[in-house]
């Protein structure tokens, strides 16, 4: 499957998980029941839900969907920073693992770390933030952590995920190769 394809369907994901959790949880409160503690109570109108309970309006998805179209399809990360903070979500993995992505890509390591780090306090189980941010320690030179990073992926998401195998991948190179990833 081609990067273009597989970041799609990430979106396709994101995007589904953000509009179902609220119709799931409407289902569970007319038919009675009580919301479990996964679930979250019906949102505002015109307000979605992500699968931790924090509300986004449609701006917020919107603005996301355009910062990921920036960083994915054009390439343009110092423009797909500003998309992402103007969305005054910084405390989101999903948002602050991008702007560290997007960091990384114009080669600012310090403070595409400070991102990084800033997302897997946002959520420690953030697949994409562990592979990224093990992608920045094989460019980095830190093969030992990349490798911490990696056992963190499997113990989250398995080893046949595509964020396993792209950083399992970047380990088998030889060190000192200058791939950047």
């Amino acid at each position: 499957m081609s990067k273009f394809a597989i970041r799609l369907m990430t979106l396709a994901i994101f995007s589904t998980a953000l509009i179902a959790a609220p119709l799931l949880t409407a289902r569970t409160a007319a038919a009675g029941g009580e919301p479990t503690p996964s679930e979250s109570p019906p949102p505002a109108k015109s307000k979605k839900r992500s699968e931790n309970g924090t509300r986004f309006d449609t701006a917020f998805v919107d603005g996301y969907r355009a910062a990921y179209a920036t960083i994915y399809d054009r390439n343009d990360y110092a423009s797909a920073i500003a998309l992402l903070k103007a969305l005054g979500h910084d405390d989101n993995a999903a948002v602050a693992n991008l702007i560290g992505y997007s960091y990384r890509k114009l080669g600012d390591y310090k403070v595409s770390q400070a991102w990084y780090e800033r997302a897997l306090k946002a959520d420690p189980n953030h697949v994409k933030t562990w592979q990224y941010y093990g992608l920045w320690q094989v460019e980095q030179g830190n093969r030992d952590q990349a490798q911490y990073h990696l056992s963190r992926i499997a113990a989250i998401s398995g080893t046949t995920s595509e964020e396993y195998r792209s950083l399992a991948d970047a380990l088998e190179k030889p060190p000192g190769t200058g791939l950047v990833y």
